[in-house]
């Protein structure tokens, strides 16, 4: 978990390469993920049909122009709920849900379960390990501008970095609210994974990670710039769960 361009496409290539099914249906790397972001296609759609039932959808054809703040099909990545606002899941949903999970060893990865994660965890085994990424706001952030403005499925979004902030301040305090607490879960700084620090991930799962999937020619990060009050108080809590002190 983590939001887009967070680093999560890094630790998910990394459980790859270490004997993890990543799904059968992923989407084809492009320049700015080179390596892929191991995404199954059908775990995104079951995410965006859960978030499709309380998010505004956009009118068809030219109507849909003119409600540039509606995110479309396969647009819900950049979707920031309000807290208690919740997903539902119909039967058919639910079903497709049991489908994917039925595959032994799994490691699942889509920005959309920061949101959509408790209806998932109706259904997955006791012993799940649950991983969140998190990168510098402020670059994560400009890292999500470069990506709305660069790709074709997401031309008709219009997010400000405001917007954006918002959305990473809710993603990781929805991620915090779930992890407080729990055994099972492990949270990791982007910059943690690159220098291939991953021992205590390798002990949580029980098994050696092969950290040779990360490529530090591929670091792309930007300045970092200020962030609201709000924002550095939730990136201080990832760091302090992260055991991460920044250089």
């Amino acid at each position: 978990m983590g939001t887009g361009r967070s680093g999560t496409s890094l630790v998910a290539g990394t459980l790859a390469r270490s004997g993890y099914w990543t799904g059968a249906g992923h989407w084809k790397a492009r320049d700015t993920n080179p390596k892929g972001f191991f995404e199954d296609r059908e775990v995104n759609a079951i995410n965006e049909a859960l978030l499709s039932t309380v998010t505004p959808t956009v009118p068809p054809g030219l109507i849909g122009t003119h409600f540039p703040g509606r995110l479309g099909d396969m647009q819900r990545w950049l979707a920031a709920l309000p807290p208690g606002v919740e997903p539902r899941a119909d039967s058919r949903c639910r079903e497709r849900i049991q489908r994917v999970i039925d595959h032994e060893s799994f490691a699942l990865k889509d920005p959309r379960f920061c949101f959509t994660l408790p209806i998932w965890r109706e259904y997955l085994p006791a012993d799940t390990v649950f991983i969140v990424v998190f990168r510098e706001p402020s670059r994560t952030i400009t890292s999500m501008t470069r990506e709305i403005n660069s790709q074709a499925y997401l031309r008709s979004v219009r997010r400000s970095p405001e917007q954006l902030e918002l959305l990473w301040q809710r993603s990781y305090q929805r991620v915090l609210d779930h992890y407080e607490g729990s055994q099972n879960w492990i949270v990791l700084h982007y910059e943690q994974v690159v220098a291939g620090d991953l021992d205590r991930l390798g002990a949580l799962l029980g098994t050696t990670i092969d950290d040779g999937f990360a490529d530090e020619n591929l670091r792309r990060s930007p300045e970092t710039s200020p962030v609201q009050a709000a924002t550095t108080k939730i990136y201080d809590r990832l760091n302090e769960l992260a055991g991460y002190h920044a250089v």
